[in-house]
């Protein structure tokens, strides 16, 4: 599970960070590693991955988070 969960924290870093500098100066980070010749379905599937995890995180996070008193106490 732990995998999982790394992943979509990761994935959850390059949305963030994508929408971030789309909103500030219109420069897509995932078009633009990615490339966009003929790569509109791997682009969707990237998005998708990245909305699935911010779906799981939602879901999950108050088992998991620390702070939110769901984790383990410090």
């Amino acid at each position: 599970m732990k995998a999982v969960h790394m992943t979509a924290y990761t994935l959850l870093w390059v949305g963030g960070i994508n929408w971030g500098l789309v909103g500030l100066s219109g420069f897509n980070l995932v078009e633009w590693v990615l490339g966009t010749v003929g790569l509109t379905s791997l682009l969707s599937i990237v998005y998708i991955l990245v909305g699935v995890s911010a779906l799981y995180t939602v879901a999950t996070h108050m088992g998991e988070c620390k702070v939110c008193g769901g984790g383990k106490k410090r």
